[in-house]
């Protein structure tokens, strides 16, 4: 606990940010577009965070859970080194409250019992930037957006590019990705393989020694062509299977122990959309799915599939000579899920949504939506957030916000899946949330170097959980209420000699108000500090991450401290030579309780853009 809690103290001691490069102290804002929707200035709207393709690189995140885990409020769970399943939780919200979208497409696991998304697997090769947006964003995304939303977005390439990498536990990586790009039209595809013998999911300081390895395969297209400049049809594919070696808790003592369980996931997520300027704005009507397959082969194998459409209008556009900036639109969404139990459930939900932005002069901007969500099942919510911002001079950002949210019952909760009761099960309600923060950043006239201090509360009602009533009865019931008191850290700072630096830190207070426990697995500390140096031909970042003690099913789950250390040389400017360690200090640490991570391991790969 003392390293965390020295490692946080360094944290708050200087300046917060998401990695940059030397080369981003420019006169440019830092915009997010998908998670909110219409543009929105980063520095402008308190819990909003983008990371893009230079950043994933320098640190040689290979997948996304080995990068959220640096933004400040999120906490980045994984019960097995490679085979997860790897959550995420934002300020301390269950993962089933964290929507996810890829290019735009809800791809959130509608089968899962809280609706989580695995992020296991999900390779970054073709993603060119991560947008994290938290707080409650019910009035933007509907259900599931109480904790806040990760949207991430697919590159169009024009050129080829292609990895290959090699390292510890036998791990074999690489990538392929080629295409044409340009204003008229785009055409590509890519390809991404992982392979490694991993290491014991159940950790082997427990006596485990059976490595549990893993297979990941990404394969993704992407298509576009403009009409004219007012008619623009583009789509986008994304498929994903991952099978892997997984742990489980074999008779007679029923302890996390070496099996032969092995799980597969299957998901191919996608989306169409044609976009119209007509009549002043502009129009795109889009339809999105995910379809997804879980299997588990074990003593007790089980089989899971759920199916997610989306249909979409929206409309933007801005007035008063660009002081207004709005969307507004509507949506169907239509669900389905086969649970293992044998029993498949549907629902569906219709929504109409606005929001916009007022520039009420150069230094003050508000911005509200609302939205209203019908569901077939579980009545309907309305749902709202409004925010401000006022540049107050010297470089000094005063922003603000409050949002609710809501989040209807999952398939398995709707249908009560194993449920036993000798009496009727009791009628679900949507979940309810409200969510208030503040921010005060500041800026440095050359913009080197930045900083933001977020203070916030997240309260959620009526949630529902897995209730034990007298006489034996076992069913879902919404009896629990969260609340989630927390500060974040964040900024960076652009230094001499080609170095920067970039630190976050989270201070996170989740407890269950229904009985005063801590929420599990939400460390009350957590925090980031990277390094990183940009030379001629040489670069690299040095990341270390700190976590303070972990509420876990079962007891606590120790706090660590782990770095990682990622290089590249370039030999040209189209090849480049690439190395990096994990576990640096070779540190045994444990992200779940039970669950081991790789010691120090290595790796080296080569990089060709053309």
């Amino acid at each position: 606990m003392r390293r965390s809690l020295i490692l946080c103290s360094a944290a708050s001691a200087a300046l917060f940010a998401l990695p940059a490069s030397a080369d981003d102290a420019t006169d440019v804002d830092e915009v997010i577009i998908t998670a909110t929707r219409i543009p929105a200035i980063v520095a402008h709207t308190p819990g909003a965070r983008v990371i893009d393709e230079d950043a994933i690189a320098r640190q040689g995140a290979v997948f996304a859970a080995d990068i959220l885990a640096d933004v400040p409020g999120l906490s980045v769970t994984r019960s097995g080194a490679f085979s997860g399943p790897a959550n995420v939780r934002i300020r301390g919200a269950h993962p089933g409250k964290t929507l996810v979208l890829v290019d735009g497409a809800v791809v959130n696991d509608v089968a899962d019992i809280d609706g989580a998304f695995d992020f296991t697997g999900f390779d970054l090769g073709d993603v060119e930037r991560i947008e994290v947006l938290s707080g409650p964003q019910s009035s933007l995304w509907g259900s599931s957006a109480i904790g806040g939303v990760i949207a991430f977005t697919t590159r169009e390439l024009d050129g080829v590019r292609a990895e290959a990498e090699a390292g510890s536990f036998d791990t074999i990586r690489a990538r392929l990705a080629g295409g044409v790009a340009n204003d008229r039209y785009a055409l590509g595809a890519f390809v991404s393989h992982f392979d490694t013998s991993g290491i014991s999911a159940a950790d082997e300081a427990d006596g485990n020694t059976e490595a549990d390895g893993a297979t990941i395969t990404t394969l993704g297209a992407n298509a576009r062509y403009s009409f004219s400049p007012a008619v623009t049809l583009e789509g986008r594919v994304r498929y994903n299977e991952t099978d892997a070696d997984v742990d489980g808790f074999p008779a007679p003592t029923y302890v996390l122990a070496d099996t032969d369980d092995s799980i597969s996931r299957e998901q191919l997520s996608g989306f169409a959309r044609l976009t119209v300027e007509a009549a002043g704005l502009e129009h795109q009507f889009s339809v999105s799915a995910s379809d997804l397959t879980r299997r588990t082969f074990s003593a007790f194998p089980s089989v899971f599939e759920a199916e997610r459409q989306v249909y979409r209008w929206q409309a933007s556009g801005d007035s008063a000579q660009g002081r207004v900036t709005y969307a507004l639109g509507v949506e169907h969404e239509e669900s389905s899920g086969a649970l293992s139990s044998g029993v498949a459930e549907d629902l569906s939900t219709s929504s109409v949504f606005a929001t916009a932005r007022i520039d009420l002069s150069h230094r003050f901007s508000v911005t509200g939506g609302m939205r209203h969500d019908d569901t077939d099942d579980f009545g309907d919510a309305t749902t709202g957030r409004l925010a401000a911002a006022y540049e107050l001079g010297g470089g000094f950002i005063l922003s603000g916000a409050w949002g609710t949210g809501f989040k209807a019952p999952t398939i398995s909760q709707a249908v009560c899946d194993y449920c036993w009761s000798s009496i009727p099960y009791p009628d679900l309600r949507p979940e309810h949330a409200d969510g208030y923060e503040a921010a005060l950043g500041w800026r440095s006239a050359d913009r080197r170097i930045e900083g933001r201090i977020t203070v916030y509360r997240l309260e959620i009602e009526d949630q529902i959980v897995w209730f034990n009533a007298p006489g034996g009865n076992s069913f879902y019931a919404n009896v629990d209420e969260t609340r989630t008191d927390g500060v974040e850290v964040e900024g960076r700072a652009v230094l001499p000699a080609g170095f920067d630096l970039a630190v976050a830190y989270a201070w996170t207070d989740a407890v269950d108000v229904t009985d005063g426990s801590r929420l599990l697995r939400v460390p009350e500390h957590s925090g980031s500090v990277t390094l990183g140096w940009a030379g001629e031909r040489l670069s690299g970042a040095l990341t270390v991450r700190g976590e303070g003690d972990q509420e876990d099913s079962g007891g606590v789950r120790d706090s660590f401290v782990t770095a990682n250390l990622n290089g590249a040389f370039a030999l040209s400017d189209r090849i480049s030579l690439t190395a990096r360690i994990e576990n640096l200090a070779d540190t045994h640490y444990q992200q779940v309780r039970g669950y081991g991570e790789p010691g120090r391991s290595g790796y080296v790969g080569i990089r060709l853009r053309y």
